[in-house]
Formats: structure tokens, sequence, C-alpha cells
């Protein structure tokens, strides 16, 4: 039994010393594994990181893409709008000119002055309705102290008293204002 039970036991501590090895060899690989292993972590680090700059740059350009197009769409309609944002005050200022043409036609036949008046009147009242309805206002220069904000002044005259001095004196041509904002300058005549 000794020789036997030795062997046996040989036999059996062969295969812990087999695995022993193997596990050991295979720590060695592991090991080589790990250092191998560890350049392509690297790769996959700067494949990563290439991957995100590839995305980022898509993104970049698909936003850059996206602005160009918003930018060309909202000059398109910058551009349509100018063309068409007066349509509607010439359609409303259309019956106006209709009023002016029947005047026109009946002018030749008419006898009654007093109607070519009256007509004309009517038709300059409706034409001035309208523009204060779109907020359009005279300036007011009758005797007013002269502004340059509001008044572009074509000459000056003596006033024929000391308190015209620097009012105006006549009217040339009448100034607007839209909406508080002057669009077009009182030509005036200024007593000085």
């Amino acid at each position: 039994m000794s020789k036997h039970s030795h062997k046996n036991e040989e036999a059996e501590k062969e295969p812990v010393n087999t695995q022993a090895e193997e596990s050991g060899a295979n720590s060695t690989e592991t090991a080589e594994a790990t250092t191998e292993t560890a350049p392509v972590q690297e790769l996959t680090v700067e494949e990563e990181l290439t991957k995100k700059i590839n995305e980022l740059n898509d993104k970049y350009l698909r936003l850059s893409a996206e602005y160009d197009n918003y930018r060309k769409r909202t000059l398109k309609e910058r551009a349509d709008l100018l063309k068409t944002a007066g349509e509607s005050v010439l359609i409303s200022i259309l019956p106006v000119v209709d009023d002016f043409e029947r005047a026109l036609s009946h002018l030749n036949e008419a006898t009654d002055l007093e109607a070519i008046k009256e007509g004309i009147v009517l038709i300059h009242k409706r034409f001035t309705d309208y523009l204060s309805q779109k907020g359009v206002k005279a300036i007011e220069t009758n005797e007013a102290p002269f502004d340059t904000d509001l008044h572009e002044a074509i000459t000056k005259i003596p006033a024929p008293t000391a308190e015209l001095k620097g009012k105006v004196m006549d009217c040339v041509e009448k100034g607007y204002t839209l909406h508080d904002k002057v669009i077009r300058h009182s030509k005036v005549v200024v007593g000085e």
C-alpha cells in the first residue's frame, strides 16, 4: 500500500500541479493579454473620440444647413412682404380713384359748378378719412413755431409783427405724420 498509495497520491498531486501550472500560465497569458488589450482600449477610446467628432461635425453641418435654409426662407418671405406690403393700401385707395374717374367723366357734361365742387369735396373727405384711419395726420403749420423736426423752411420773409418772428407764415406743401413719425416735412415760409 505504501507504493501504490504513494503513487496515487502523486497522481492526484500531479493534476493539481498541472492545474497550478496552467493557472500560472493563464495568469501570464492574462497579463500579456491585458498588456495587449491596453493598446486596443486606447484604439477604442480613439475610435470613440473619432466617432464623437464625426457625430458633432455631422450635427454642426446639419445645424449650419438648417440655419442657411432658415435665412434664405426669411429673406424670401421678407422680399415677398415688401412686394405686397402696399397691397392693402392700394386696394383701399381704388374706390377713391373710381370716384375721381366718375367725377372726370361727368365734368364735361356738368353745367352746375356747385355740384362739381361738392363732388370734389366729398372725394377729398373720403380720401382724408381713409388716411386718418391708417394713422396719417397732417402737420399743423398755421402760425406754429418753426420746428426743424416737422418743417422744412424754403424761404424767410420779414414778419409783419414781432409775435410772428420765428413762426410759420405760410405753408407751401403740407407735411404728414404716420403714427407720430414724420413721413413728409411741411415746406413752409418762416417769418424773421
